[in-house]
């Protein structure tokens, strides 16, 4: 398999404290010695080679991604199983909370997800190998190292682990502007739940869409009438933490 370049100070430190397995760290040569030394100390703490390069051979490696001089050259991402998701949930005694992902396009809407998916306690990120971004250069800085911490599982068949979710009796909501359940009204945000970001453009496919228990929206007030989809999982996400944080 093809290795995976980590760009940016936060995503390369945060990979190399998650242990991720890096072969090399390259920095810009000029950087200023005291934003790049605590990548330095522990690169050198687990061995890690480290070549001073020009600027420009890093802009080539990562086309368009704002790495701060720093980029790590890494093992390919291993996607995690919606199992480890589950099990990551029972090992801390906590009902599970799940955001699957139906065909985020954009790497940077991914990236945000999951930063804000590690802040309010989602154990777990599902999206299908078709259709959506992957873990890359640009959701890694864009998550500012969650992508370390949150487990995203990658599903052939999203409709299909929607059914086995509730088997396992996780409740999946759906996030909709076409329904009048209010996001601040219903009660399953306590229990074992899933909850279905749709496309930045078309939300949630039509299947998807059916086999959610409940359909939420989230209230508007402005002339829009639409927020951008890592925006939208956000206050989703938020609202469940709320939730679960009142029951103590």
């Amino acid at each position: 398999m093809e290795e995976e370049y980590i760009a940016g100070k936060h995503s390369v430190t945060e990979a190399l404290r998650a242990g991720r397995s890096i072969n090399k760290i390259w920095i810009a040569e000029g950087s200023q010695k005291n934003l790049v030394q605590s990548i330095m100390d522990e690169a050198k703490q687990r061995g890690v080679i480290v070549q001073y390069v020009d600027k420009r051979k890093l802009d080539s490696f990562v086309p368009g991604v704002q790495h701060q001089g720093v980029i790590a050259q890494a093992a390919p991402y291993e996607y995690a199983e919606v199992e480890d998701i589950l099990a990551a949930a029972q090992s801390k005694g906590e009902a599970p909370f799940i955001l699957l992902l139906d065909e985020i396009e954009d790497p940077h809407n991914l990236g945000s997800i999951l930063r804000t998916a590690d802040c309010t306690g989602v154990h777990g990120v599902v999206i299908p190998k078709r259709r959506s971004a992957g873990i890359t250069a640009t959701v890694s800085k864009t998550s500012a190292g969650a992508v370390e911490y949150v487990p995203v599982a990658r599903v052939s068949n999203l409709g299909q682990t929607i059914d086995r979710l509730k088997e396992q009796g996780v409740w999946v909501v759906g996030t909709d502007v076409d329904t009048d359940s209010n996001l601040y009204q219903t009660d399953i945000f306590n229990g074992p739940v899933a909850v279905v970001i749709g496309n930045e453009g078309k939300g949630m496919g039509r299947l998807i869409r059916e086999k959610c228990d409940v359909l939420v929206q989230l209230p508007m007030k402005g002339q829009i009438n639409s927020l951008n989809a890592s925006v939208a999982a956000g206050v989703v996400m938020y609202e469940v933490l709320r939730r679960r944080q009142s029951l103590g």
